[in-house]
């Protein structure tokens, strides 16, 4: 079994081949197959399932014990017509990825959980048959790397979970014409009804022509085409100047939502002047996420985020899906349960998720695996894999909210350190420059700096038999003024920043534990014993949110039961505990159309001078 599903599918060819499935594998536990070279020639061990790391059942090798240093190697054939490129793509590597083709040295990567791509064309020799070899080295006890929620102690425990080790994504090879687009980038104007593309064209040359051809719903609403004067290319299309658009207009039947995921698809012709013809098949949606008046507005109208934590785990392969229905299930599931989307916490997901995201209308919030440390190494890493993160999914509608840090994780002295909070900001900062097209927020819990949402962690909610302590935490939800004042770990914000009207969502909470299938085994924040408890304790604490004069949007922890964390609302294998319908109609606690919020500065400092208690 392997991941057989093209990798990219914002971004398709017809012309590629998957490199998924039996290598030849070793470990290196001694670190000597550089030295050695075992590129050109070693006695392999073993075999693996490539997407699949060898911690993993799906692997075929199931190994959870520690191994730093791993290799792999297969061959495949291909042959190259005159004026075509062939470029080697890896979804993911964790952590560092050399590697090898034919003996040569051909590059190398680092970072866990971003694509990286070579163009091999140069390097392949006069044979048919070609030897692919790659090394990776994930150093499980190195705290500076960007790690999320894989442990750094050799053994799962706590929040933490067992490592994904070398590659854990699609390996696949792509030809494509030596002249042809190499990205583009959506930028949808949903005031004006038009759509800017602008886009970069590999091995330009002049009097290339690039043409877009824009349809909706298999009607074509748009077709442009330039002579781009130089690599980079812009263009922009009209679509409000198509009569179906204008019936639509007032009634979202063109724009991207939850409710309404339309997506318009998009064919890049690159015609190069000898003739030869570069063609990809897109999409993109036409939505707009912006903030206003204390709320959170999608598509110009205020809307009630409704989402949960997802880890992004299975039990027979951590990290990798082990195929599309899995993505589907997760989102089908969670829609069914009431909610409308997911952070995705502490891991970049994969593209074929933020894909099934899109088509199936799931708003999700992109976050970055952390490091534990804060120290110079770290912070290029984080920079890093942010330049990659945004690049690679920056087209996907689905994604609303970019989520750089998490609870202090990697800035673990941010409520006072100055240094610390310049990292916050800066990253903030840059996320906003490589991307004006979503929500970005600082440091996702409390201690937060620069952020356009205000995002609180608040489990203290009490068990069912603690009444005093739930009505402090429904008094707490309560008000904007209640929240800020009432942190349950830290203060909101940081020292030098205060809350200056952004919209609140109570981003942590809940985490009922319930182990279906071995009731002593497991933890959660609360707890229950049995389906009534769960369906109980599920609706008191969401009740205290559903109450609340100041939330615009929730994260309940989690979606699923993760290893020893038994506070999914689904099993490990993706069973609900309850009847979905009977979360759902928990989660239909009325909104109310004015969500109240200070509108000045000013009315918050004076109420944080004034020392206001609840």
């Amino acid at each position: 079994m392997y991941r057989t599903e093209y990798p990219q599918p914002q971004f398709q060819r017809e012309n590629w081949t998957n490199l998924n499935g039996s290598w030849d594998f070793s470990f290196d536990d001694q670190d000597l197959g550089v030295k050695e070279q075992w590129f050109t020639g070693h006695d392999w061990e073993q075999k693996i399932e490539v997407p699949f790391a060898y911690q993993t059942k799906l692997s075929g090798i199931d190994d959870q014990s520690e191994h730093s240093v791993v290799w792999y190697q297969r061959t495949f054939s291909t042959e190259l017509a005159q004026d075509e490129d062939l470029l080697l793509h890896f979804g993911a590597v964790d952590f560092h990825a050399d590697v090898w083709l034919d003996d040569q040295h051909i590059g190398s990567h680092s970072g866990g959980h971003t694509s990286f791509t070579f163009d091999i064309s140069k390097q392949l020799s006069a044979q048919k048959e070609h030897t692919l070899t790659v090394r990776a080295k994930d150093p499980v006890r190195d705290e500076e790397l960007t790690r999320g929620k894989q442990n750094w102690i050799g053994e799962s425990s706590g929040i933490w979970y067992t490592n994904t080790t070398g590659i854990w994504q699609t390996v696949w090879l792509e030809k494509r014409p030596h002249t042809s687009l190499d990205s583009v980038q959506y930028y949808p104007d949903i005031d004006h009804g038009s759509i800017k593309i602008t886009g970069q064209i590999a091995n330009f040359v002049p009097e290339t022509a690039v043409t877009a051809t824009i349809t909706f719903e298999k009607q074509q609403v748009a077709k442009v085409t330039l002579y781009p004067q130089e690599e980079s290319f812009e263009l922009s299309a009209d679509l409000l100047g198509k009569h179906i658009f204008r019936i639509g207009y007032h009634n979202e039947g063109w724009l991207w939502s939850p409710e309404h995921p339309h997506l318009f698809d998009v064919t890049f012709e690159t015609k190069a002047p000898n003739g030869q013809t570069d063609s990809v098949a897109s999409y993109f949606g036409m939505r707009k996420i912006h903030t206003a008046k204390g709320m959170v507005y999608l598509n110009n109208r205020p809307y009630y985020q409704k989402l949960v934590l997802d880890q992004g785990y299975w039990p027979d392969s951590l990290l990798t899906a082990p195929d599309d229905e899995a993505f589907k299930t997760d989102i089908n599931l969670t829609k069914e349960m009431g909610f409308n989307g997911a952070r995705l916490h502490q891991k970049i997901e994969d593209p074929r998720f933020l894909y099934w995201a899109d088509q199936l209308g799931f708003i999700c919030w992109g976050e970055c695996a952390a490091a534990n440390v804060f120290t110079a190494k770290a912070e290029s890493t984080l920079y890093k894999e942010w330049l990659e993160i945004i690049e690679r999914d920056f087209n996907h509608p689905s994604i609303v909210t970019w989520v750089p840090i998490n609870e202090s994780w990697g800035v673990p002295q941010v409520h006072i350190d100055r240094q610390q909070q310049h990292f916050t900001q800066a990253l903030y900062h840059l996320i906003h420059s490589l991307d004006p097209t979503r929500l970005v927020e600082s440091n996702d819990g409390w201690a937060q700096t620069e952020t356009d949402i205000c995002a609180v962690h608040n489990y203290a909610h009490g068990t069912k038999d603690d009444e005093k302590t739930y009505q402090q935490y429904r008094e707490t939800l309560s008000s904007w003024e209640n929240i800020i004042m009432n942190p349950p770990v830290w203060d909101i914000f940081a020292d030098g920043f205060s809350y200056t009207g952004q919209p609140i969502l109570l981003t942590e909470f809940g985490g009922v534990g319930y182990n279906k299938h071995d009731a002593a085994n497991g933890w959660g924040y609360t707890g229950a014993q049995s389906d009534e408890e769960f369906i109980s304790e599920y609706q008191r604490i969401i009740d205290a949110v559903g109450a609340s004069h100041c939330l615009t949007g929730f994260v309940y922890t989690q979606l699923s039961d993760t290893e020893q964390e038994v506070n999914g609302l689904l099993t490990v294998d993706r069973q609900p505990k309850v009847d979905p319908a009977v979360i759902k109609k928990a989660n239909e606690f009325f909104i109310p159309s004015h969500v109240e919020s200070p509108q000045k500065e000013v009315e918050v400092d004076d109420v944080l001078n004034e020392g206001l208690e609840p």
